[in-house]
């Protein structure tokens, strides 16, 4: 289906008028990567529920993939219960370690309570266009999965380089598509959107991104580089206490004094993010653009959904007038 065969529905005339009936203008919902703050997007979609706007278009990149597929797929509030019912030991079951692999986490556990949930639904099977953004390994292309496997484009999507493995679809290797488009506006306005609504989980670090423009060593700085066994947290700390993978797991949920690798590839990749954002929606704003301030929220505070959810709402029905606005401006 072509971008002009987006079938519109009708807004239903105001009895006591004569007004013709104009036609609702297709609208696309874009939901950004964010990791665990990513469960903000159900209270945006429970809000936009309760005004009665429901979007043609799905888009999501990452979580914002994940939320938006079992949106489209009926299976929100499925989601919801399994987001609230998470607890720090619950995701560190979820874990799967593979030392030696092409990611930290096998996503074996993740994928297969994922089949559970959503079994064999093709994407083109769903009740609106959807979309889930991936990157390819290697050529670095945008991928938009838009038919067959809906939980494989769910994995490939939200699939973290270095912390979860590629997918493989359609012969390419996918990863994250946070790497190369994080708040997909672009790609609602292809599938035909005309009023296009998107929730960016990134725009309230008021501290990202500025220029340190002259900085150097402190006395003492050589002696505090070297690698410590005693590191809070640290992996060389908990091996002889929990063992090897036990110590990642939990090195990958806790927080840590001195920065540990995961903290260190998470971040990296949230600065880089961050930075892409910016130059994207600069270039192709969405109509509305919805900003939960959630910053204070870690990339893998998951068991902090219900906070999240909360989060999303707010933020969402601070601007419904708006949507709806926009829409009556359209029509």
């Amino acid at each position: 289906m072509s971008a002009v065969d987006v079938v519109t529905k009708a807004v239903a005339p105001n009895r006591n008028s004569n007004v013709a009936k104009h036609p609702r203008p297709s609208i696309g919902l874009v939901l950004g990567s964010g990791a665990a703050r990513g469960f903000a997007h159900i209270g945006v979609i429970h809000a936009l529920m309760s005004r009665d706007i429901v979007p043609d278009i799905i888009v999501g990149t990452s979580i914002g993939a994940l939320v938006g597929g079992c949106y489209a797929n009926n299976q929100i509030d499925v989601l919801e219960a399994w987001a609230r019912s998470l607890t720090v030991r619950r995701i560190i079951g979820y874990l799967d370690v593979r030392l030696g692999g092409s990611g930290l986490i096998s996503g074996g556990r993740l994928a297969a309570r994922l089949e559970e949930s959503i079994g064999k639904t093709l994407i083109e099977q769903l009740p609106v266009r959807f979309a889930a953004i991936a990157t390819e390994v290697g050529t670095g292309h945008e991928v938009w999965l838009a038919r067959g496997s809906l939980s494989l484009a769910l994995r490939a999507s939200y699939a973290l380089p270095g912390i979860f493995p590629p997918v493989s679809l359609g012969g390419r290797w996918l990863v994250d598509g946070a790497l190369v488009n994080p708040v997909p506006v672009s790609v609602a306005r292809a599938f035909g959107a005309r009023i296009v609504v998107a929730v960016n989980l990134n725009a309230d670090r008021f501290d990202r991104g500025a220029t340190i423009a002259s900085h150097g060593s402190d006395p003492g700085d050589e002696k505090s580089d070297e690698p410590s066994g005693k590191t809070r947290n640290g992996f060389l700390g908990l091996r002889g206490i929990f063992g090897a993978e036990r110590a990642l797991k939990r090195q990958i949920i806790a927080g840590t004094t001195r920065p540990g690798f995961s903290t260190v590839m998470i971040e990296s990749f949230n600065i880089m993010q961050d930075r892409l954002t910016r130059m994207r929606l600069a270039g192709d704003p969405p109509d509305v653009h919805i900003t939960p301030r959630i910053g204070h929220l870690g990339w893998l505070d998951f068991h902090r959904a219900a906070e999240a959810i909360d989060i999303g709402r707010a933020a969402t029905e601070k601007a419904l007038d708006s949507i709806s606005e926009s829409i009556a401006e359209v029509s």
